[in-house]
């Protein structure tokens, strides 16, 4: 990538921390910003918190979520410590419609948090409605998913909507410092690095009597494909965004190896259908422009952790590591930590929205970057000779999603995908 167009992305990615400085004027006119949640589990529980927490004109105008529980008990704790901000009267909506009511219920503003199977479905409509719009990462879990993103970055552009991505770093003080030193050369031109999410594992709930299989895999959202996309995909998303960010674009290539070992608490073993079939650990060689190389790593089993990312330069080295932890050249940097990044992504966004004219949009980054984990996916799970490229990936036609979303519908999944013999489509 030319150099001019590397800095011109890593200014895009640093947009959005301009925006909190914009006039704090409402392009509608109403001094109240009525912000919808779709998906009161714990992400939207934390989302909706910290959107409050950005502004005092926003209000929580409507709750949405497919198991009625959720909501009902969402809406009692928010109102514990924002109850003059919570006005949500005949506006709670359950079920796998929930989205649409909560879309058209009156809200100016949408935060999307449910797991990301939906995502596509859940932006277009509000896309569509005129919305502005927060949508947890990845947003999308199938190249199908993807092609249907990227479609609607151009609605929302002629519509001129709003649209913020959880990819938090993007509006962290030490991430966007890191950005601006990489685009001022102070460790030269970026030629590899690596990045990894290495955990010890995540939750899992077991069958409850009477469940049907699309309330089951709901339920246990993180361990199937068509609502997860597998952890490369809902979690490692936010490093490989990150390198994507530094390096100023999407990989062209991947090659990576993978496998599910089971036998813990978070991939038991047994019938698919009943313990999930996604894998417990990646590693994936993603190869970008300039034949740079990003070495990526995953992994939900005991052992160290590690969430870092890595680049190196032909004058030095940077490493990131989430909050302060910044280490240029063998060398701990304090860059200042700046706000929650959680909350100052919305404050970004709803300062673009008062400000009016152009709206910050990162709808294009947060696709590609999902599409990346994608790619670093299929790479592990299917045969592809000699590198899979980003447009045999992008083209695939591997729709995940269920023939019918019935709450009540009976959703048999396939095997655990087996590398070298399952087949790339």
């Amino acid at each position: 990538m030319a150099e001019s167009n590397r800095r011109d992305f890593l200014k895009a990615g640093g947009v959005a921390a301009l925006a909190a400085a914009a006039p704090a004027v409402h392009a509608a006119g109403d001094d109240k910003i009525k912000v919808g949640l779709i998906g009161c589990g714990g992400r939207g529980s934390g989302a909706i918190r910290q959107s409050l927490a950005s502004d005092p004109s926003v209000v929580v105008h409507a709750l949405g979520d497919v198991f009625e529980p959720k909501v009902t008990y969402l809406e009692a704790d928010i109102k514990k410590q924002f109850k003059e901000r919570v006005d949500v009267v005949d506006r709670t909506f359950s079920g796998l419609d929930a989205y649409k009511k909560v879309i058209d219920s009156g809200v100016n503003l949408v935060l999307l948090a449910t797991p990301p199977g939906f995502r596509p479905m859940h932006l277009e409509y509000a896309i569509n409605a005129g919305k502005h719009v927060f949508c947890e990462k990845p947003v999308a879990v199938d190249a199908p998913g993807i092609r249907k993103c990227l479609e609607l970055v151009e609605v929302a552009k002629k519509k001129n909507l709003a649209i913020v991505a959880g990819t938090q770093r993007r509006h962290q003080r030490p991430y966007l410092e890191v950005a601006k030193r990489i685009q001022d050369g102070v460790i030269g031109e970026i030629v590899g690095g690596r990045c990894s999410w290495n955990g010890n594992g995540i939750w899992f709930n077991k069958r409850k009597a009477g469940e049907s299989d699309i309330e089951y895999q709901l339920r246990n959202w993180y361990h199937f494909l068509w609502v997860c996309g597998d952890h490369i995909v809902e979690q490692h998303v936010h490093n490989i965004d990150v390198i994507n960010w530094f390096t100023g674009g999407h990989p062209l290539k991947a090659v990576g190896m993978g496998g599910r070992i089971g036998g813990s608490a978070a991939r038991p073993d047994g019938d698919p259908n009943e313990v999930g079939h996604i894998f417990d650990h990646f590693a994936v060689e993603f190869e970008y422009a300039n034949g740079v190389k990003i070495a990526s790593y995953c992994r939900h089993y005991p052992g160290p952790e590690d969430v870092s990312e890595m680049v190196v330069g032909t004058k030095g080295t940077i490493r990131t590591s989430g909050g302060d932890n910044v280490v240029i050249n063998g060398k701990r940097v304090e860059l200042g930590g700046g706000k929650d990044p959680y909350v100052q992504e919305h404050i970004d966004l709803v300062a673009s929205i008062k400000a009016g004219g152009k709206l910050i949009n990162e709808l294009q980054n947060v696709t590609e970057s999902t599409m990346s984990a994608i790619m670093g996916r299929m790479a592990c799970y299917y045969s592809v000779k000699p590198t899979l490229t980003w447009e045999q990936a992008l083209a695939s036609q591997e729709d995940t999603m269920p023939k019918s979303l019935d709450l009540k519908a009976e959703h048999k999944i396939g095997p655990v995908p087996q590398p070298g013999k399952s087949k790339f489509v």
